[in-house]
């Protein structure tokens, strides 16, 4: 059976590590670039027939 600190000491490691990834996540979104461009350009340079 676990104890009460160990669960406390669960509940504070992956609470943690969840805050530290949302963050990590909002980091990687804000510095995503948007492929927006490559898209309509790929379409340009695409001849109709």
């Amino acid at each position: 059976m676990i104890t009460d600190e160990g669960l406390y000491n669960l509940a504070i490691s992956l609470g943690s590590a969840a805050a530290f990834l949302i963050v990590v996540y909002h980091f990687l979104e804000v510095n995503a670039g948007d492929n927006k461009q490559t898209a309509s350009a790929k379409t340009k340079s695409v001849k109709a027939k």
